[in-house]
């Protein structure tokens, strides 16, 4: 029978693990700031544009650039005065804004995904592992 690890190889293994992760993001971030470089944007505004999948608010593209709503705002006014992105009035909700990308915006976007796709920091990785790593990493961040 095998003993439970020892707390202090625990708390290395995950000081480890953490460490690994936040290499990641660093390398997916300079990966990022390169692709949107190449296209004129920021990092940000190429985190907005991706994430730009449809008509959305400034809240939930907020909640996607993992920001708050007023940097979001910042981004897509930039955005906006390229001409890239519009407000359009909500539906059901007066009170809110729906973003929507123009033409140019929707082919920029696609130029972005494309330019994104290349040499991606998770490349190496099969489709099943990147599911797994995805899958992994969605339960670590929505433990509680």
């Amino acid at each position: 029978m095998t003993k439970p690890p020892e707390p202090q190889s625990q708390a290395v293994a995950e000081r480890q693990l953490c460490g690994l992760v936040d290499g990641l993001a660093q390398r997916i971030g300079e990966h990022v700031r390169d692709r949107a470089a190449t296209l004129g944007l920021t990092a940000a505004q190429a985190t907005a544009l991706r994430e730009l999948s449809g008509p959305m608010t400034m809240r939930e593209l907020a909640e996607r650039m993992n920001c708050e709503p007023s940097n979001a705002t910042f981004v897509v006014d930039r955005l906006e005065k390229q001409e890239l992105v519009e407000r359009h009035p909500h539906p059901t909700d007066r009170r809110a804004r729906l973003l929507v990308l123009t033409d140019g915006g929707t082919a920029l976007r696609a130029r972005l995904l494309d330019l994104l796709h290349v040499d991606s920091p998770v490349a190496c990785l099969t489709p099943e592992e990147q599911r797994v790593l995805r899958e992994l990493l969605e339960r670590a961040v929505t433990a509680s």
